[in-house]
């Protein structure tokens, strides 16, 4: 049997291990900030609709450039956006690919602040670009100075933010992404997967995009819009952003099955979001919860929730997981992070959290 050794990997991938969760069969699934809620009903119907109109047409390839999609993406976003200021793909993964793709490469460098995505230095390696890991404070938080400090230090050629943070689940403060796009000499990419579950008056990196030709906000329907099986990612960016990416993306990258399925979604917004609320209930209670029997507690903007577990969190991981509920273990040492589920996954979550964490 060929080992992975065995083969003429290159050098930097060796020692690596593929991104991922644990997929398992178990009760309460809140490990990979999936949306708890189904798609409703009316909205399946309409997607099932859209996509029966193109299976006839499948042996034609989809629109290339995928114009309509972005055009409802643009309406959707909203901020003055235009067809031409909008990028889609298969998921935000892929979008930021195409960004490292077109302003990274061998010889560049992007970096990150930590805790962050690990998606995002795997996404540089897979580019060939070198990935430095800057490091937010001991409580999580970043601060224009130290976050300028750092890009002084470096000089990258593409910074990643992350607001709402993947795994604290905090929103960057405005001020920070202000410094970093008056320090930057390359691309400014910041990541709001979650931001449709942000705390009321969260400011929206879309404000910053006049004037700021280097500026990418990237976005998902994977999220809020519970749409994570139809992989739909896009940005928002100035017109050249979109035709930068356009020299580097696959031909015919996002099916036309997508493409339909994604509009249907978007034509049925009010619907498909309906649920947000709902979510944030769910999280500001496990937040309130948790503190209240004196657990530490990241703040959160996002649909999960980051929690000490005072101790091995491979330990607590696993009490959780034998328990019927699977969270995730991120990696950081006596933290782990949970999906705000349903109301009764919520419950099994505290329920088993009362049991488990000291």
């Amino acid at each position: 049997m060929t080992a992975l050794d065995d083969l003429p990997l290159r050098d930097d991938l060796r020692g690596k291990s593929p991104y991922g969760a644990p997929q398992l069969d178990v009760a309460v699934r809140l490990n990979t900030n999936e949306h708890a809620f189904a798609v409703p009903d009316g909205v399946v119907e309409a997607m099932g609709k859209a996509l029966q109109v193109e299976l006839a047409g499948l042996n034609r390839y989809p629109d290339r450039d995928a114009v309509a999609l972005r055009t409802d993406l643009a309406d959707y976003l909203g901020h003055g956006m235009t067809t031409a200021n909008v990028w889609a793909a298969n998921g935000s993964n892929e979008v930021q690919q195409q960004l490292l793709q077109a302003f990274g490469g061998p010889g560049r460098t992007a970096l990150g602040f930590g805790p962050s995505y690990s998606m995002h230095p795997l996404l540089a390696a897979g580019t060939g670009t070198r990935w430095v890991g800057a490091f937010r404070d001991p409580d999580f938080g970043l601060t224009p100075a130290a976050a300028v400090a750092q890009i002084e230090e470096h000089q990258p050629d593409l910074i990643f933010l992350c607001s709402p943070n993947n795994p604290t689940g905090t929103a960057l403060d405005p001020s920070v992404i202000d410094a970093v796009l008056a320090a930057a000499k390359g691309m400014v990419l910041v990541d709001e997967a979650y931001y449709e579950y942000a705390r009321a008056g969260t400011r929206s990196a879309l404000v910053l995009l006049p004037g700021h030709p280097r500026l990418v906000v990237t976005r998902t329907m994977s999220k809020a819009f519970g749409f994570a099986g139809g992989r739909l990612g896009y940005f928002a960016a100035d017109p050249a952003v979109v035709d930068a990416v356009q020299l580097v993306r696959l031909p015919y990258h996002l099916s036309s099955l997508t493409q339909a399925a994604a509009r249907a979604a978007l034509s049925q917004r009010d619907a498909m979001l309906a649920t947000v609320e709902a979510i944030k209930e769910q999280r500001d209670r496990i937040v309130a919860t948790l503190r209240a029997r004196g657990t530490e507690v990241a703040d959160s903007d996002a649909n999960f929730v980051l929690f000490a577990t005072g101790g091995d969190q491979k330990v607590a991981w696993q009490a959780f997981l034998d328990r019927g509920v699977l969270i995730r273990d991120v990696g950081l040492a006596g933290w782990l992070r949970v999906t705000a589920g349903t109301e009764t996954e919520t419950s099994a979550f505290l329920t088993a959290a009362e049991e488990i964490l000291p």
